[in-house]
């Protein structure tokens, strides 16, 4: 099925010789803008938030965007359409393709799950070593699994959810595409690359067997505020060198919103990490979160004025530090 191509470097609003700096800023710019949390419009908002995260997950990968750039030619085709065995040909090595299935509402477009790959499952003939599958009058079989990817936001990790998608494949017969809506609920502490199992939505079997199940991976969107280690989540703190210096009271955001408050201690360099207990994500069904940690950085103005400039050569003149003197 011909999808319509997304440019991804549009999507960022980054040249296509953006460095990886450039292309994080602005995704956290765009996403902090668009995050359904912020926005007036939620519904436009999530729309847009899913775009800019799939952009960002392929360029800020570097083989995702390497293969995204070698689309080349196809790049502006009406209807887009990869080239032949552009994922590499079946998984499954038998030269029979797997049947192929496209799932809206789980984060990906149409282009995301073509060039990238998209819900796959093992069919019957696979199954039976590229042979027929047996008649059902004297066989019955459970139905193949089918597995799928499932954008999942922290926020959603944080309180679960259920979550409405939509289940495309196109009829090998008849060539057209079938629908089927399902809810998938996502429980509190999922974790990245975890299984979400849907029973019975999988491939129907053969003769009395059942139907397959419906695995779905989750992955988490990029967030613009934090980023996760196992049940934790890491943010950035920017302090002016000042606040390095004489130490600060500053305030941090928190997952599902709010902020906290945090002591900066005096003589606080870049690199230093501080712990803020219990306002990670879930560990599993206990409840127990993880903690949020903030690594600090010393910004420097961008430029000063002529009176700041005065002020820093009396303090340099004062200043018996020397960054640079053995210890």
């Amino acid at each position: 099925m011909p999808v319509d191509f997304q440019d991804y470097y549009v999507t960022l609003g980054v040249a296509r010789q953006a460095t990886e700096k450039e292309i994080k800023k602005a995704f956290r710019t765009l996403a902090r803008k668009y995050h359904p949390d912020v926005a007036e419009d939620k519904k436009n908002a999530e729309e847009n938030f899913k775009q800019i995260n799939e952009a960002y997950e392929v360029l800020s990968d570097p083989e995702k965007r390497k293969k995204y750039d070698e689309l080349g030619p196809h790049w502006q085709e009406g209807g887009f359409q990869p080239p032949p065995n552009w994922q590499g040909g079946d998984a499954g090595g038998s030269g029979t393709p797997r049947h192929e299935y496209h799932f809206g509402g789980a984060g990906y477009s149409d282009f995301f799950e073509r060039v990238f790959g998209g819900g796959r499952s093992r069919g019957f003939d696979e199954a039976f070593g590229g042979r027929s599958a047996p008649s059902e009058e004297k066989f019955s079989m459970r139905g193949p699994d089918i597995e799928g990817d499932l954008v999942v936001t922290l926020e959603e990790v944080l309180n679960g959810t259920t979550r409405t998608i939509s289940m495309q494949r196109e009829n090998p017969t008849t060539g057209q595409v079938e629908t089927d809506s399902i809810k998938v609920r996502i429980p509190p502490g999922v974790h990245e690359g975890q299984a979400i199992r849907v029973a019975g939505r999988g491939e129907p079997g053969v003769g009395k067997g059942g139907a397959g199940d419906l695995f779905l991976r989750a992955h988490f969107a990029a967030h613009p505020e934090f980023r996760v280690l196992g049940a934790d989540l890491y943010c950035d703190l920017e302090l002016a060198p000042w606040e390095g210096v004489l130490g600060a009271s500053v305030t941090l955001p928190v997952l599902g919103g709010g902020r906290v408050k945090l002591k900066i201690p005096a003589s606080t360099n870049s690199d230093r990490q501080f712990r803020v207990r219990g306002q990670g994500l879930p560990k599993g069904k206990s409840g127990e979160r993880g903690d949020l940690y903030a690594l600090t950085s010393i910004q420097l103005p961008p430029s000063v004025s002529g009176e700041e400039r005065e002020l820093w050569e009396k303090l340099g003149s004062l200043s018996r530090f020397d960054p640079r003197a053995e210890t």
